[in-house]
């Protein structure tokens, strides 16, 4: 069959879902991939998998209506011309604009994941409350024509019910996250002196950066020799971090930036515990590339983000919005560093027995009918 992968940023075909696209190959299949934007490394890389990809105007962040209409009709021409019998969407537009487009285009297959419920489940401001509104019933229209639609968590798909967006609950599949490559992200030794946090995301509020930077700020008048290594780039999306501030930050000293890595591991090889002080997550991709490595994390009991640690086990949970406790869970790391050694390995062994990206990919490819084939792809058009 063909199948086409819609998504909102084309790295993101690379970094996150190319194990999903090996798998898809490996069955026998044909894909195509839909994404804004791309360049020439990754439309390489995705060619060494034996993957074209077609681009679309579709801009991952914007509110212009304008633009996602032209990106909406883009699609669904891409889609005519293509004619894929499956079309699976990750991500708020790509999900939306991809299932109306797939619908509109008679694709027989169509299937979404939801990778957190994102800025229009939030509701800190009336921008937010107000993209919520316009968002839901696309939503409900969009799902309504999907197969099935993939969850990460149980809150988001319980959110999804209650506010009745799917077409019924036999709908939902609930899946471990995105799953982490467990060869590609192989246990390192523990790192305790001096001791290194590290938090890497997009650059925006709902991320817990603010909260993250107060906790450091906190703990560095006490411990001055503790590190605090932000990675991540100022990001398009309504509620990024200033440039101003994040300079500030680092004119004060209280963090070390680097803009956003392809390759990450280097950085987890160097911290001693994780942290992602999150609002909400799908699953979050960062935290499960930690524990691959062993590495404890400290997270909110948010959705998302509770389903990736055993508080205590192999990290700590904390309130939603709360730097001061955020800063308590890094000093007892500090005060007792045989916790990160200890629950570094938990966290691995999580992994492992949950998170494995092979197992993921196995209910995934299942759930769509890609059995394997006798038929080898056609090559491709160089």
């Amino acid at each position: 069959m063909k199948v086409a992968v819609i998504a909102s940023a084309a790295l993101s075909l690379v970094n996150f879902r190319g194990p999903l696209l090996h798998a898809m190959r490996a069955l026998g299949h044909e894909v195509v991939c839909c994404a804004p934007a791309p360049d020439r490394g990754i439309v390489r890389q995705l060619q060494a998998m034996g993957v074209r990809l077609a681009p679309i105007s579709l801009h991952r962040t914007g509110l212009n209506p304008l633009s996602d209409v032209r990106g909406f009709v883009a699609l669904w021409r891409v889609l005519q011309a293509e004619r894929p019998e499956v079309v699976f969407s990750y991500t708020i537009k790509p999900v939306i604009y991809g299932s109306l487009a797939a619908h509109l285009a008679g694709t027989p297959r169509i299937f979404s994941m939801i990778t957190g419920a994102g800025y229009a489940f939030l509701t800190e401001d009336l921008r937010q409350r107000a993209v919520g509104m316009l968002v839901m019933p696309l939503y409900r229209r969009a799902l309504r024509q999907n197969r099935s639609v993939f969850f990460q968590n149980p809150d988001d798909l319980d959110q999804f019910d209650r506010l009745r967006l799917l077409r019924s609950r036999s709908q939902a599949v609930l899946v471990n996250g995105s799953g982490v490559d467990l060869d590609h992200f192989r246990p390192l030794p523990p790192v305790v002196n001096p001791p290194v946090f590290l938090l890497m995301a997009r650059l925006y509020r709902e991320k817990g950066i603010r909260e993250f930077v107060a906790a450091a700020r906190l703990v560095k008048e006490r411990y001055p020799q503790t590190r605090f290594c932000l990675v991540g780039s100022i990001d398009s999306n309504p509620s990024a971090i200033l440039p101003v501030e994040l300079e500030a930050w680092k004119a004060e000293g209280v963090i070390e930036h680097t803009p956003w890595v392809d390759d990450v591991r280097p950085f987890l090889a160097a911290c001693s515990v994780y942290v992602l002080p999150s609002y909400r997550e799908g699953t979050p991709r960062t935290v499960l590339e930690a524990m691959a490595v062993a590495r404890p994390t400290i997270t909110t009991d948010a959705p998302g983000c509770r389903e990736t640690v055993v508080d205590g086990e192999n990290g700590f949970l904390v309130p939603v919005k709360d730097a001061q406790a955020v800063a308590q869970a890094m000093e007892r790391f500090i005060l007792n560093p045989e916790l990160i050694g200890r629950m570094g390995r938990c966290a691995r062994t999580i992994a492992e027995q949950k998170y494995d990206v092979h197992d993921v990919n196995r209910i995934m490819v299942k759930v769509m009918g890609l059995v394997a084939t006798s038929r080898t792809p056609p090559p491709l058009v160089q």
